[in-house]
């Protein structure tokens, strides 16, 4: 060491005895650390805002293939945008060809002659792009000229999406016609290159979102004031005509001006026990208005159209919640909707009823078999090809008309159910039961030719496939051992194959990393298909034969392959990402790391994001982004650009994100499971030994200085640690937190906390109690920064206004944030939400109190006044 750090070591040294005369032999080299010294404390808003969220956006093109198959062939084609534009390429598996499916120039030169816009290469304006068979195209492309609307009703966008007050007041003004730009159409032939203007276009059409239509086309089943009507294909024609070339408001004003001569098929719904779909977000005056209109029902079809399977929930006595919708109304605006929560005694009733056309009746499925218990219908497999102009259905997993398969789930979530139901009769038989003492999770059933059942079950402590026979006696399994199947992706049934994916198996990787598989379904040749250290993400085509591969890791550019799926040989390379303008404006990579949980056996797997001008001789604070799960953790596996973690990492900050115990369900059920009872506290341990470890391993983390914030349940555990661990957390921003489960939603919290099913004779009561953030408010030590959104219908401000409550009570100073007009997220605010956060820390953490009524970042982002077309 050279003599000069010497000097600077031991003066260190002496400069720590001298504040702490009776400091141990073992807090020397804590005390020697240079922390005072060389802390950052002041915020670097110029790297912070030429990397804020909205920034990335522009500096980040496609990041992987979305392969837009093309129906009568293997081929597929997709959109890739690099900094050069963007180029539609076209793909033939079989031949093993890639090529543009335009000459960008070529086209451009096309378009400016007939459009007499000027257009190039980089910027063409093709859009909509849809393969009406498998060698033409059409597109449309929107002209710079003004054409007039004529639909009065359409321009005023009377839609049940638009608040009822905003429309007073507007007058006739609102209602004139106002000019809109023309739209051109074009037919383009693949092989030939040939492009051609359509003057005769008829749109695709566009189903309305009410209406379920039958396989076989000629039945179409919605709801009006609560109950069943069935329409003709004729009527149903006549609404698309109005719709065509219409879209939202201006679609569903055309669409509600259709009368419909429609069959009532039932007559016992009643609001709140109604076979119409949830309009959950709408307002008290919305939901008047908007009585007397079509409606979704939830529908699944036999395929032959026989039959279909309507489900409805009776909440007539569970409770009411409310939000008000204070801006964007002349008047405040109340909005009811029904909620179940923890504990409740009354809680939603589903059933599922069968109606025979036919027969002209509905019969209800006998499924009862668990007090207070949820019910679902498994349905079929579907291959989606994008650019067909079909709507969109559910359909029964048994190919006859007979069978309907179901699942039920007890309340407390020990027991799942699969049930088989005689579509006839209504009667029920179990084919398969689920049982554990924290909560069973399945997916769907897949139902083979044979009439065999492949299931997948946590039964053993992991997540594997198994085979039953129809009778629900178990043949074999599909996968066995200590890795985690995440689902099947497809069957093979003419080459006996399963097609997986699952993470975990692949030693010495990351275990949350994903890859393919295929397996024989005799549980035989479990082979891996795409090899290689990274997190894969695979697109399969119909017949199986092919699939587009793209991976990456946090810290690698994203690719994409394409793969032979049965054996996994790659055809060819499709992609890979430009990063060019992101590593100009100087971006890095974050670095992920593993550090032990609190156990010190368990492995835990984070990412750190550092400042940009990160300088390994200064200390910055750390600030963990958190999310507790237990449906997942926020910790990026693939590359993503985790904008909000990156951006604040720039001010002067080492940002890391980490799972935890109890976290993410892609481990063990043991890991995903640890939490369970303990829904406040489970997580917290982890997040802060995980920050100790790092502080241990690198000199630059100033462990004084620790921040954490988080979303949801993120928000819930940030304020929670700050009261759990008040000495070692010292500032905390929650958004939207549930930091009171008693009144969040009854099945996430009863599942992953427990309920007590109690049973007394005949009688059954469910217990349910739960730890709150608001009982240790008394704990806070550190700035807390809670906000919430003012019409969030899923946490509901009353956790954070009761959070709010008690640390007033407890005389504790904190700041409070309201965004008016959001829901959970929050929305066209998000990039304000951005700065308000960031800042926090900014002032709290790293010690910055620079204060300015602007944003000015935000200001410099305001677009220009949008120009007039030309006359």
């Amino acid at each position: 060491m050279p003599q000069s750090a010497v000097r600077r070591a031991l003066a260190a040294l002496a400069f720590a005895a001298l504040l702490s005369p009776a400091a141990t032999t073992a807090q020397l080299p804590v005390a020697a650390t240079p922390a005072a010294a060389t802390a950052v404390t002041q915020a670097n808003y110029r790297l912070a805002a030429r990397f804020a969220p909205y920034k990335m956006r522009s500096l980040v093109y496609s990041l992987g293939v979305t392969p837009r198959w093309i129906k009568g062939s293997e081929r597929f084609w997709y959109e890739w945008e690099t900094a050069e534009g963007k180029r539609f390429m076209i793909v033939d598996p079989i031949a093993g060809t890639k090529k543009l499916l335009f000459d960008n120039d070529r086209i451009a030169a096309e378009l400016t002659r007939l459009t007499k816009d000027p257009w190039d290469g980089r910027h063409l304006p093709i859009r909509a792009i849809r393969f009406i068979d498998a060698g033409t195209l059409e597109f449309e492309v929107l002209s710079s000229q003004d054409t007039v609307m004529v639909d009065a009703e359409a321009v005023r966008g009377d839609s049940q999406q638009v608040r009822g007050d905003s429309l007073q007041g507007r007058g006739a003004a609102a209602r004139r016609p106002r000019p809109t730009k023309k739209v051109w159409h074009f037919r383009y032939a693949v092989a030939t290159q040939t492009l051609t203007e359509i003057p005769d276009y008829k749109a695709p059409d566009n189903h309305p979102s009410w209406a379920s239509v039958s396989p076989d086309g000629q039945t179409v089943v919605y709801a009006l004031r609560h109950d069943l009507y069935r329409a003709s294909a004729a009527d149903y024609r006549r609404v698309l005509d109005a719709r065509r070339t219409k879209t939202g408001a201006a679609a569903d004003s055309a669409d509600w001006k259709i009368a419909i001569e429609g069959t009532r098929l039932t007559t016992d719904g009643v609001e709140h026990y109604s076979w119409a779909g949830s309009e959950f977000g709408l307002t008290d005056i919305e939901s008047t208005q908007s009585k007397d209109r079509r409606k979704r029902a939830s529908i699944s079809w036999s395929r032959d159209s026989k039959r279909f399977t309507a489900s409805r929930t009776d909440e007539r006595k569970v409770g009411d919640l409310w939000v008000i919708a204070s801006v964007g109304n002349k008047r405040p605006t109340l909005e009811t909707y029904k909620y179940d929560m923890p504990g409740d005694t009354s809680v939603s009733q589903p059933e599922v009823g069968v109606y025979d056309l036919a027969a002209q009746r509905m019969t209800m499925l006998q499924t009862a078999g668990f007090k207070d218990q949820q019910l679902g219908q498994f349905n079929a497999r579907q291959f989606v090809y994008p650019d067909l102009n079909e709507p969109q259905r559910q359909l029964w997993l048994a190919e006859n008309s007979d069978q309907i398969y179901l699942w039920r789930r007890s309340r407390d979530q020990h027991r799942i159910d699969v049930l088989v139901a005689d579509a006839a009769t209504g009667t029920v038989r179990v084919v398969i039961e689920e049982r554990l003492n924290t909560y069973v999770e399945h997916q769907r059933l897949e139902l083979l030719k044979s009439g065999d059942l492949l299931w997948w079950s946590e039964r053993d402590g992991w997540a594997h496939i198994y085979r039953y026979g129809a009778d629900g006696r178990l043949k074999n399994r599909l996968t066995e051992g200590p890795f985690h199947v995440a689902g099947v992706e497809s069957i093979d049934e003419t080459r006996g194959l399963v097609y997986l994916s699952a993470n975990g198996r692949e030693r010495g990787e990351d275990p949350y990393y994903l890859h393919s598989y295929r397996v024989g379904l005799d549980g035989a040749g479990l082979t891996l298909l795409n090899p290689g250290d990274y997190d894969h993400r695979v697109a399969l085509g119909e017949s199986n034969r092919f699939a587009i591969n793209t991976y990456s890791r946090v810290n690698t550019v994203p690719a994409s392959v394409l793969h032979d799926a049965t054996t996994g040989r790659k055809i060819m390379d499709l992609e890979t990402a430009d990063f060019s303008q992101l590593m100009a404006a100087g971006f890095r990579f974050p670095e992920p790391f593993t550090v032990k949980a609190a156990d010190g056996i368990t492995d835990l797997f984070g990412v750190m994001y550092k400042p940009f001008d990160f300088d390994s001789t200064r200390t910055y604070p750390i600030v963990e982004y958190v999310y507790p799960g237990p449906q997942t953790e926020s910790v990026a596996k693939a590359f993503s650009t985790s904008a909000s973690e990156v951006a604040l990492a720039q001010f002067g900050m080492v940002v890391i994100t980490i799972g935890n115990r109890g976290g993410h369900p892609d481990r063990s059920k043991w890991y995903h499971n640890f939490g369970y009872g303990d829904l406040r506290d489970y997580g917290l341990m982890d997040k802060k030994v995980a920050v100790e470890q790092l502080a241990d391993r690198h000199r630059f983390i100033d462990i004084d200085r620790v921040g954490i914030y988080g979303h949801s349940g993120g928000g819930f555990m940030s304020t929670a640690a700050m009261l759990v661990y008040p000495d070692f957390f010292k500032v905390a921003v929650s958004s939207s937190g549930n930091h009171d489960n008693d009144v969040y939603n009854q099945n996430w919290s009863e599942k992953h906390h427990g309920v007590k099913e109690t049973v007394k004779g005949d009688t059954i009561t469910f217990e349910y109690t739960i730890e709150r953030n608001s009982e240790l408010a008394r704990n806070l030590k550190g700035h807390l920064l809670l906000t919430t959104g003012d019409i969030d219908n899923n946490v509901h401000p009353a956790g954070t206004l009761r959070m709010a409550d008690a640390l007033i009570k407890a005389n504790k100073r904190f700041d409070f944030f309201i965004f008016p007009g959001q829901r959970h997220g929050y929305g066209n605010m998000s990039d304000y939400w951005f700065w308000l956060r960031a800042e926090y820390f900014v002032r709290h953490l790293l010690g910055d109190d620079r204060w300015n009524a602007n944003i000015t970042e935000l200001d410099l982002m305001r677009e220009p006044p949008a120009g007039r077309a030309a006359p």
